[in-house]
């Protein structure tokens, strides 16, 4: 299925009066990726060069891994720092990397800020809205995508406290403060296995025509992908069914269970990527690889001195793999030259007798070839 990744384009070069050029050397180089693959990042990479340089060479999207968590910017009630999320944004931003929000409510108590869980009703609400705006507020405009109510298949704090309708009322909020992002669904144990009755593809599918009848602007299914024996006929059957809904689909959490040794780990994640690659309703992935000075959250890609380990020799191979090559060739005698490319931007330098023209064209999804006239 990786040809629904690609597309054909052709190449024609001619002189200023139209003349098709035979034989005009052409060199097509591929300078950055369409489709969004990256990682977690935590506090970890502030003011660390090394970690940086290896995300920017690899990544093109990220997500905070706790950072904006509502324990992490107002520990205390009243009291919101955004400090170091703004630090990660701007490293984001200086390196062009897009960035999903996540999340805004956590369902599961257990990571909502202390003081929350004491709170009655009407002061929940104010919580709650003060919440949506700050954040918001703060960042308009900034991520591509929000959490809003992360693993609301599994957990309903927020239900408990302000009745079954508190996520509806969260999604409708966080639309009117940022109109344009993308507000997500993301839970666990949905393409990961089949023994999970809280998230099954039916239970999920209902949660959303659910939010969809309330009239609330949902827009992405966001699969979080923590496995420990994946199943790639299963995994495919679900994505397969979650794709008619028309919904963006992404992997949003992906990683191995640390009770494997490194080598299955690696085993395991190429797998489950090749499977997220190569369906065509999946429009991006993201690893929950975080670094942290003791390792990360269950499956690391590197030792903290960068050096691979085998889940990251999978990932630099697959990046290689999902990324056209130099292409290099000749134009016939038809003056042109043609190739087939992964979606992304790229570079084409043409050179005949003593004239050499560069230019830059994207390959971005279609059906049809991609053509781009050249003239020397």
């Amino acid at each position: 299925m990786l040809q629904k990744r690609k597309r054909a384009a052709m190449i024609h070069v001619a002189d200023v009066h139209g003349r098709r050029l035979e034989g005009a050397l052409v060199e097509v180089e591929q300078i950055s990726r369409e489709f969004p693959f990256g990682s977690a990042i935590a506090s970890t990479i502030l003011g660390n060069l090394p970690y940086q340089n290896w995300f920017v060479e690899r990544f093109n999207a990220a997500v905070f891994e706790n950072e904006l968590k509502w324990y992490a910017t107002e520990p205390q009630q009243g009291i919101v720092n955004y400090t170091v999320p703004d630090q990660m944004l701007e490293f984001a931003r200086a390196n062009q990397i897009m960035v999903r929000g996540h999340n805004i409510f956590w369902e599961n108590p257990k990571y909502s800020p202390s003081w929350v869980l004491n709170l009655t009703g009407p002061e929940l609400k104010v919580a709650v809205n003060s919440r949506i705006q700050s954040l918001m507020s703060q960042y308009k405009s900034e991520f591509i995508h929000w959490d809003v109510s992360n693993e609301m298949l599994h957990f309903d704090f927020y239900e408990q406290k302000l009745g079954p309708d508190a996520s509806l009322q969260f999604f409708e909020t966080s639309h009117q403060a940022d109109p344009l992002a993308t507000l997500f669904m993301n839970d666990y144990n949905v393409v990961e296995t089949c023994f999970d009755m809280n998230s099954t593809v039916d239970a999920y599918i209902s949660r959303l025509r659910e939010l969809e009848r309330a009239g609330v602007s949902m827009d992405g299914i966001g699969l979080e992908s923590h496995f420990t024996i994946p199943n790639p006929p299963l995994m495919r059957a679900i994505l397969d069914k979650l794709a008619t809904l028309n919904l963006p689909i992404w992997l949003t959490e992906v990683d191995i269970s640390n009770t494997l040794d490194e080598q299955t780990q690696a085993r395991y994640l190429e797998a489950v990527l090749r499977e997220g690659f190569s369906h065509p309703s999946v429009n991006g992935i993201m690893l929950w690889t975080a670094l942290h000075p003791n390792g990360c959250y269950q499956m690391c890609l590197t030792d903290n001195n960068f050096r691979n380990l085998p889940a990251g020799d999978v990932v630099d191979n697959l990046l290689k793999e999902w990324q056209t090559g130099a292409v290099e060739g000749q134009t016939d005698d038809h003056g042109s030259f043609s190739f087939y490319g992964f979606f992304g931007e790229y570079k084409v330098t043409v050179c005949y007798g003593n004239r050499t023209v560069t230019s830059t064209f994207s390959l971005c999804q279609g059906d049809e070839t991609r053509h781009l006239n050249i003239q020397l």
